[in-house]
């Protein structure tokens, strides 16, 4: 007799081994019966089961995950668009324009003109420490299981997949977990492949004796927080980190405190368009925090 419960943790780690291939091979052709190898699963059933799991099937999970990136190189580099939309798995600029404004809302050319990245370019310019929503919490300490990742940090889900499957393991997932990533070193500093991060969910303490691996135990500090309610795409998220610190922070009167911030992410890419995606950026704060 095999356990239901432990029939869906077999599933889930058969799913993260899809997910880990395809960001392997993001630019490669990704065929839907190697896939199915991956998985292990019949390939007659493999794409059904990876839709009612993931909730989205896994060709909008490619695509997805191409324009993201594609977002990120538009956002973030000097990269031409028609290399862009190549590398994107697109035959042509003109396709590539139709997927990506459907997905973002704007072609290409304008929105590395004139996306949310270059919004937070222009408030750095001008000094401007009150376009954006910044509010004052304080927050308790949490104390969360989370999977190491290593890496670009536009790849946490990846660590996410990993952090949900251990915890369905160890029967901790609930209905609805909180997803929240720590970051620990500057994109702008380090190389991408050397950043070091962290995909997190809050437990119960009690649980947390004996984790298996890749499961370890992590710890938010709680003290006082600059939050920054961030909205759109992820591939922007940069521009938000360098307004927050290099013009926000330094305007406020406030000290970043001896920790890493993290994020909290509100709604999910697989439910929502990427330009209404909704994260809580966390800045850790010194001391008391008056106003």
């Amino acid at each position: 007799m095999v356990l239901a419960g432990t029939m869906s943790v077999n599933y889930q780690k058969s799913l993260q081994r899809v997910t880990d291939y395809i960001y392997a091979h993001l630019e490669d052709e990704l065929d839907l019966n190697r896939l199915a190898e991956v998985a292990c699963l019949s390939s007659y059933h493999w794409h059904r089961v990876y839709f009612a799991m993931q909730g989205e099937t896994v060709t909008t999970t490619v695509r997805r995950l191409r324009l993201q990136r594609a977002a990120d190189r538009l956002a973030n580099s000097g990269l031409a668009i028609k290399d862009i939309a190549q590398k994107a798995g697109y035959g042509s600029t003109a396709a590539f324009t139709r997927g990506f404004k459907q997905a973002y809302g704007q072609t290409p050319g304008v929105y590395r003109r004139m996306g949310s990245h270059a919004q937070y370019k222009q408030a750095r310019a001008a000094r401007d420490s009150r376009g954006f929503p910044v509010d004052l919490v304080l927050r308790d300490e949490l104390v969360c299981a989370a999977v190491a990742h290593k890496g670009s940090y536009l790849q946490i889900d990846q660590a996410m997949g990993r952090l949900f499957e251990g915890l369905a393991r160890q029967g901790l997932l609930g209905d609805q977990p909180e997803m929240m990533a720590c970051f620990l070193d500057d994109p702008d500093l380090h190389p991408e492949a050397t950043l070091n991060s962290f995909a997190c969910s809050p437990v119960d303490p009690q649980a947390m004796q004996n984790l298996p691996a890749p499961l370890q135990a992590l710890k938010l500090r709680g003290g006082w927080y600059a939050r920054m309610r961030y909205k759109g795409p992820y591939a922007d998220m940069r521009g938000a980190y360098r307004w927050l610190y290099g013009t926000w922070l330094p305007q406020s009167g406030h000290q970043p405190a001896q920790a890493p911030g993290y994020e909290e992410y509100v709604n999910s890419p697989v439910d929502v368009p990427a330009t209404e995606l909704k994260t809580n950026i966390y800045l850790p704060l010194q001391g008391e925090v008056h106003g």
